[in-house]
């Protein structure tokens, strides 16, 4: 039976892993895409205000 305990953990591991792979995949696009890519555009783009902004206050 202590081969049953010392398997036991790496294939829960698994089957979370295989489970988190498989939700990852099937929330690709779909219908929220567009917002998503909008809020990650938007948020690159006052990254990239402040670092401008940050590097005239500097220069």
């Amino acid at each position: 039976m202590d081969y049953v305990s010392a398997l036991l953990p790496p294939v829960v591991m698994a089957a979370f892993f295989i489970g988190l792979v498989v939700t990852i995949v099937k929330s690709q696009g779909g219908p929220n895409k567009a917002k998503e890519d909008a809020v990650v555009d938007a948020a690159i783009a006052r990254a990239e205000a402040t670092r401008q902004a940050d590097g005239a206050v500097t220069s």
